[in-house]
């Protein structure tokens, strides 16, 4: 699937490519030399588990990921320059999506799940 990751302190630094979706992994990940080259740096450290079991920690940053029409703030994993990039489950979700595992394909789901609206339908109309 084609993903768009952005800078977000600077919106026209982007890298365009293709993305496995991995449900398996709750952020996404992108090749280390991808990310450095629209300006983006490791914000800390993360402890993950591959998919063999092995602990690893990893360089992350926050990106703005683009696909399917959606636009939404994510983690982003520093990987290997010769990583296949993934897009997470978590930046599926954000967007409104889930993965429909029987025709391998993205389903759009009606709306963005929310655990209440309550604060925002009880605020003051600020006009």
């Amino acid at each position: 699937m084609g993903v768009t990751i952005r800078n977000p302190a600077d919106p026209e630094q982007k890298w365009t490519g293709e993305f496995l979706v991995d449900t398996g992994a709750f952020d996404s990940l992108v090749p280390k030399a991808r990310l450095e080259a629209i300006g983006l740096k490791p914000k800390a450290r993360r402890k993950y588990v591959l998919a063999d079991g092995k602990p690893v920690s990893l360089g992350i940053t926050v990106a703005e990921l683009e696909f399917e029409g959606e636009v939404v703030g994510g983690t982003i994993v520093y990987g290997e320059n010769e990583a296949e990039p993934l897009l997470g489950i978590t930046a599926l979700e954000s967007g409104g999506f889930e993965v429909d595992p029987r025709n391998q394909k993205l389903k759009r789901l009606p709306a963005v799940l929310l655990k209440t609206a309550k604060a925002a339908a009880h605020s003051p109309d600020p006009d």
